[in-house]
This record gives structure tokens, C-alpha cells and sequence, in this order.
């Protein structure tokens, strides 16, 4: 998947700046698709001069001026052509941390304890998006229960990504609690 792909279904929430969709993908896309500010307006830029999006400048007092960007036809086109298109292959897990665990019985308790570090950092950054993605989740909802969120909300897609992103958090906490006591007791085997 491009990133102007990940970028176009951002824009389908409606016009924003590159700011807006930095701080967006954070709350929207980032459960799925993760990009910096300086790759985002870069791709803006390819985007504008490909006609998938328009940029219209807001003149501001006190800040520079602003570039708010819009889906064309042409994107919307794209964006639907992208949608119907089957992927090739599943996507492929590259995971630094899960090489370090494949090699945790290498050395000695250091090791194990480097690798522990780790495992809990994964840990910790997990729960705090699994705590960022229920705040998205209850402000989505908005009072409403899924069902009732499915059957009236304009667009499902959003939730539904949400679904996958508290999906696989969630199992990376599970994981990490596992894997953490896995590692004591081979530390304590050790000793």
C-alpha cells in the first residue's frame, strides 16, 4: 500500500492541512499506517502535482498561511480503484523485537534481562495506544452502542479500523505479559 493511499482515506473525513493530518493520522490512521509530518507533506506535494488532491491557501494573521487539502475526482477515483483491487500477499510482520526474542537463549540472564527491557517497553507503548484508542472509540460512539453506531453512523470504515487496531494491541499486551513471564522463568532457571 502507498502512503497516498493511507492519506486519501484520511481525506475522506474532509479538507485538512498537513498539520491537521499529522495530528489526524495520529488519532485515525495510526492503528494501520504510520507516517512522519516531513513524509505527509511530501506526499501532498506529489499528490497536488498528480491532480489527486487540491490545495487551497487560508491567509492567516500572526502565522504563516495554511494549505488546506481536499480530495479531487481523480483521487476519489484512485482511492475507489485502490479499494477494489485484491491485495497480492499478506502483509509481512518485520519486527525488530521479535528477532531479539528469537534470539533471547543466546548469552546468559543479561540477555534474557535486555530483552525483558524490551518486551515491557513494547508493553507499556502498547497499553497507552490501547488507552488513546478507547478514548477514540468512546468519542465515535458517542453514547451509542455499536449496533446502533453501525446502523446510523455516515461512515463505518473508521470504527472498524479502530476494531483492528484495539484488536492487535490488545494481543500485544497479551503477548508481552506471556513473554515476560516466560523470560523470569528461564532468568530464574539460570540463576
Amino acid at each position: 500500500m502507498a502512503l497516498r493511499n493511507a492519506v486519501m482515506a484520511a481525506l475522506l473525513e474532509g479538507e485538512a492541512s498537513g498539520y491537521d493530518l499529522a495530528k489526524g493520522f495520529e488519532a485515525s490512521v495510526a492503528n494501520f499506517w504510520m507516517a512522519t509530518p516531513q513524509q505527509l507533506y511530501r506526499e501532498l506535494e506529489r499528490m497536488e502535482s498528480e491532480g489527486l488532491v487540491s490545495a487551497r491557501v487560508v491567509q492567516q494573521q500572526r502565522r504563516p498561511n495554511k494549505r488546506l487539502y481536499s480530495l479531487t475526482d481523480a483521487g476519489l477515483a484512485v482511492l475507489r480503484d485502490y479499494v477494489a483491487d485484491v491485495p497480492a500477499r499478506p502483509t509481512a510482520i518485520r519486527d525488530e523485537l521479535m528477532v531479539k526474542v528469537q534470539c533471547v537463549d543466546i548469552g546468559d540472564t543479561g540477555d534474557i534481562e535486555a530483552v525483558r527491557a524490551a518486551v515491557v517497553e513494547r508493553m507499556e507503548r502498547s497499553a497507552a495506544k490501547l488507552a488513546r484508542y478507547e478514548r477514540l472509540r468512546e468519542r465515535l460512539l458517542a453514547g451509542r452502542d455499536e449496533d446502533d453506531y453501525f446502523a446510523t453512523a455516515e461512515r463505518i470504515g473508521p470504527y472498524l479500523t479502530l476494531l483492528g487496531g484495539l484488536a492487535l494491541e490488545r494481543a500485544n499486551v497479551e503477548w508481552a505479559r506471556t513473554a515476560l513471564r516466560r523470560l523470569e522463568q528461564r532468568a530464574s532457571a539460570l540463576r
